[in-house]
């Protein structure tokens, strides 16, 4: 196996530093290092670029990013356990990487990165998904990042591709979809961790768009989307009913049939609508 630097395999980092994965901090690490890299390729050119890593655990996918020439990684980690094996690789890449020791969801990183930035991480489970609706729901968009590359249970990042019609379509699609280029670039078996999750996960490389593809407010969106994906079964006029007033003609103006569910109505269509009940 080829290696990416001259820093000890990772299995030997762990026992030096008796680093077990936490189930409370939802860490499952990633040992293979060429695994890392390739992971980190995905986020395409970093040369260029300050890098945002959440949860880098004993630092895998951060060398990864570093070997394959990553400007700065700016790593938050809230597991002290960690730093040490963190400070070994700054140490090692002459002061690239940055450890701040702390919650993501706490930390404002806009404090200590340059851009382009650029964000990749094997999130851990517990706060993926709300540092991603976080990332794509800022006020102002173009948001401080140009791309995300991000470690997902597969069952969520085919919640963030999904289209219309599908079990697996919902608020991860509308909000991903409606101001990134979302895809699947990367699947990876419960083997290539540990410890082996339950289930296989999956890489999605997201673009941010220069605009939305449609016009709408983004708290308008969040709350409409929200609230008709958050009772699946029901018609819409039922589940937006709390949402607006007169919620039949908003829908009949958006061009949706009050009678359908949301996983039949498109991102255009909750566009229109957002921004029917934004404007009455």
């Amino acid at each position: 196996m080829a290696r990416i630097d001259e820093l000890p395999p990772l299995r030997e980092v762990i026992a030096t530093h008796q680093l077990s994965a936490k189930k409370s901090l939802g860490q499952n690490f990633l040992l293979d290092l060429n695994l890392t890299a390739k992971i980190a390729r995905q986020a395409g050119d970093l040369s260029g670029a300050d890098v945002l890593e959440i949860g880098p655990g004993p630092g895998g996918l951060t060398r990864g990013l570093l070997a394959e020439g990553a400007r700065r990684v700016l790593a938050i980690e809230k597991d002290e356990r960690c730093l040490p094996a963190l400070q070994e690789i700054s140490d090692a890449y002459d002061g690239r990487l940055q450890v701040i020791n702390g919650d993501a969801l706490d930390i404002d990183p806009l404090q200590y990165l340059t851009p382009p930035i650029k964000i990749a991480a094997n999130l851990p489970y517990n706060v993926g998904t709300e540092l991603l609706v976080r990332w794509l729901t800022p006020k102002e968009w173009p948001p401080f990042w140009q791309s995300l590359t991000l470690m997902f249970q597969k069952e969520v990042a085919e919640r963030i591709v999904a289209q219309p019609g599908g079990k697996a379509y919902g608020r991860l699609a509308i909000l991903a979809q409606w101001r990134a280029d979302a895809k699947i670039v990367l699947d990876l078996p419960p083997q290539a961790f540990t410890p082996p999750p339950k289930v296989s996960s999956a890489v999605v490389h997201l673009t941010a768009l220069p605009e939305p593809r449609f016009p709408a407010d983004a708290a308008t969106l969040s709350r409409v989307v929200a609230a008709g994906f958050n009772q699946r079964r029901k018609m819409l006029r039922a589940s937006l009913k709390g949402v607006a007033p007169n919620i039949e003609d908003h829908l009949i103006a958006a061009g949706i049939q009050p009678t359908e569910r949301a996983e039949q109505v498109s991102l255009e269509q909750f566009c229109a609508l957002a921004r029917s009940i934004k404007d009455a």
